[in-house]
């Protein structure tokens, strides 16, 4: 009674909201420039003490100089020598690659005492915003409503590319420029990027990934979530690749860590870097997503996550080379289980469709708005219908078709040999290009296992055949047959050059198209090319290029048909706030669950021997001891709160702060039961799981004994 009582309460807030053109409480992934302007008022009224200029500004230090873009997650800067605190699973990769069987870093946690124990990681870059601005007026000059859609994207890309020159100052900064609103805003977004990226402090994967997959994207929750980087640069403080004479870099702005805690109605904001959300999508396209993409995903992505598991679970060194790729491929698995059983549950697509009969009516309410918007829900949902097989073929080409981690090392190898081939007298330029592919390849070969690439990649071929007919597969896979899968792909992974490194390495020697045209996993990638560019990416760029029209008339129309709500754009990257409260919530009829877990969770899920549940021994022991120091309240040790606050990915590893701006936790994680939340936002059910700053605190000092990490920050305590 009580659940049935809450879908309606939240559809009806839901229609409300849209007819009215009101934002729902704690909704929104706001951009930090306009907070004065639309949400300043709101933010007090939640309990924010700090300005919008404390929060946002390009002359004065502010919070923003202290949030930092790590391309897939976000951090923060905590102490003057740009140490970094983010999610463990967000610097998985580093602490993954820096492992082997001799140092284990992934069991074992890692803990660099000084800064010359720091280790490098490879390839992560750490991203500061300098500014902001909207460029609205400038891309979209001389475009009208007349304007073909060819004209107007050649138009804005023009645009695009000469302001981004313009801001660049000659490579000083990097620029990113980004549509908002379905291409009805642009906004540019200036960076400086720092590429010497070195790993600091990370606790043991059990402590870090305390409850593995059975827990992920589930409340309670009792996972340590975090690890530590430090941002190095130049001695002169500009950005530098990795070098021994690099400094530590000096922050604007640094977060005071609070000791102080939260009560449950406490303000708490995040700001950082959601990745991609679809809050403006149609029905016709929830429905799609639902029957036909997710499913699809979760079938071909479980499939490769059941191979991999076994190999992993039997051996230790395949087991850390596919720690980091596991985590990944299942944190996306597990969520679109999710958010296809949320659409169903939460009755997601009805809603929508009651939200677009809204629209409707305005626009067909005068001959204006009907000429330019009558016919763009009807026109949304054939182009969707048009474009269901196609992206039926489109998942299964590239993941069961490409199913193998060699396809990633086609198209440079064939670049390099190109290359080769047509400068023969150019040893210089050849060896400079080996050296590239060589690096290239030395990182996919350190984590590369045949026997279990080989595993899975038999498994999802016969997927490929059994589930699509003839016509919606290439010739290339069609050829292999059901029955013919075992051999064709022993023969496959028998003679290829790409299998293993001494092969590849012979190769390399004496770079040859011929020999490359004729290796399997080429002759696979170029069938499935071919097969892409005459049936499935024509098809895709007509939809693409016809839905981003409708999309972009459609916001347009919701946002003139509502012109009294606060509006904000779909997450794409770039920098947001999100503001709420510390808040319980009750998942179901007769159940409820509070806003924080303590270590007594930890030791009551403790499962000894368990991949999933285990904890070190010596921290069970100190946790029943109950020396937690200052970082207890009233006796207890908080390890995870939730918020009302509105993320998703991309934010992982944000910080959250008070009301004073101060650190109280890292996100980590959303709640199962708001997995829609990509698409519609649930302000009954949508949470954010964040790991309370002071079990951080407590694992650094009193498990790790990494007091010099302490010394650094600024404790605050009232």
């Amino acid at each position: 009674m009580k659940s049935n009582f809450r879908k309606a309460l939240t559809a009806l807030i839901l229609l409300f909201t849209t007819q009215a053109g009101f934002a729902l409480p704690d909704e929104g992934m706001w951009l930090p420039m306009f907070i004065k302007r639309l949400n300043a008022e709101d933010m007090a009224k939640h309990g924010c003490k700090l300005s919008a200029e404390e929060i946002y500004s390009i002359n004065n230090s502010s919070l923003k100089d202290a949030i930092v873009w790590l391309e897939f997650c976000t951090a923060e800067i905590i102490s003057e020598n740009g140490l970094l605190l983010t999610n463990h699973h967000c610097a998985y990769g580093g602490i993954q690659s820096n492992s082997s069987v001799e140092h284990n870093y992934l069991d074992n946690g890692f803990w660099a005492k000084n800064f010359a124990e720091e280790l490098p990681v490879g390839g992560q870059t750490a991203s500061v915003l300098v500014r902001m601005e909207d460029l609205t007026a400038r891309i979209l000059n001389g475009i009208s409503d007349s304007t073909s859609q060819a004209d107007r994207e050649k138009k804005i890309k023009d645009a695009i590319k000469a302001a981004r020159e313009e801001a660049e100052e000659k490579g000083k900064y990097r620029v990113i420029i980004r549509d908002m609103f379905n291409g009805n805003e642009y906004y540019m977004f200036v960076y400086q990027t720092f590429k010497d990226i070195r790993l600091v402090g990370a606790p043991p994967q059990s402590v870090g990934k305390f409850g593995g997959d059975t827990d992920n994207w589930m409340w309670p929750r009792h996972t340590g979530d975090f690890s530590f980087m430090r941002i190095y640069t130049a001695p002169d403080g500009t950005p530098a690749e990795y070098a021994k004479e690099n400094i530590p870099f000096k922050p604007k702005h640094v977060l005071p860590v609070s000791l102080n805690g939260y009560k449950e109605g406490d303000y708490a904001m995040i700001l950082g870097f959601p990745g991609r959300t679809n809050r403006y999508a149609t029905s016709s396209t929830m429905k799609m997503i639902m029957e036909k993409q997710n499913p699809i995903q979760v079938k071909l992505m479980g499939k490769k996550l059941e191979m991999w598991k076994k190999d992993m679970e039997a051996d230790t060194k395949t087991r850390i080379q596919y720690a980091s790729k596991y985590a990944s491929t299942s944190n996306g698995w597990k969520y679109y289980i999710g958010q296809n059983e949320g659409l169903e549950r939460l009755g997601v697509i009805e809603q929508r469709k009651k939200e677009e009969a809204e629209f409707q009516r305005w626009a067909d309410s005068s001959p204006e708005t009907k000429k330019k918007y009558g016919t763009i829900i009807s026109d949304y949902e054939k182009a969707v219908e048009g474009y269901k097989d196609i992206l039926v073929q489109n998942l299964y080409m590239n993941l069961a078709g490409r199913g193998s981690e060699v396809f990633s090392l086609i198209a440079p190898l064939k670049a390099f040999t190109e290359y080769a081939e047509k400068n023969p007298g150019n040893t210089a330029g050849i060896d400079s290009a080996r050296k590239v592919f060589n690096t290239r390849a030395e990182d996919f070969y350190k984590d590369f296992n045949a026997a279990t690439d080989k595993s899975a990649y038999i498994e999802l071929l016969k997927l490929y055949l059994s589930d699509l007919g003839e016509d919606k597969r290439p010739v290339i896979i069609s050829d292999i047959g059901e029955d013919g899968v075992q051999e064709y792909t022993e023969k496959l992974y028998k003679n290829s050059i790409f299998i293993n490194r001494e092969k590849l390495d012979a190769f390399l020697k004496k770079p040859s198209m011929k020999k490359l045209e004729k290796d399997g996993f080429y002759i696979i990638s170029t069938g499935l090319k071919s097969y892409a560019d005459s049936k499935i990416t024509p098809s895709a760029t007509s939809y693409m290029a016809n839905t981003d029209k409708l999309k972009r008339l459609l916001l347009d129309g919701m946002r003139k048909a509502n012109p009294g709500r606060a509006w904000y754009p779909d997450a794409n990257s770039t920098i947001r706030l999100t503001y709420g409260n510390v808040k319980a919530y009750d998942p179901k009829d007769a159940v409820h669950f509070d806003h924080f877990t303590t270590t007594d969770g930890i030791l009551e899920k403790y499962k000894k021997g368990d991949q999933e549940f285990d904890v070190p021994e010596r921290l069970i022991q100190m946790l029943k001891q109950k020396d937690f120091g200052p970082y207890a309240e009233n006796g207890i040790l908080k390890v995870a709160f939730l918020t009302t606050n509105d993320i998703t990915g991309g934010n992982s590893g944000s910080p959250v702060i008070n009301d004073r701006g101060e650190l109280i936790g890292c996100a980590f994680d959303g709640n199962w039961e708001a997995m829609t939340g990509d698409l519609i936002f649930d302000p009954e059910l949508k949470r954010t799981i964040c790991v309370d700053i002071r079990y951080v605190l407590y694992i650094v000092d009193k498990y790790a004994g990494a007091d010099n990490l302490i010394k650094e920050l600024k404790l605050v305590k009232r």
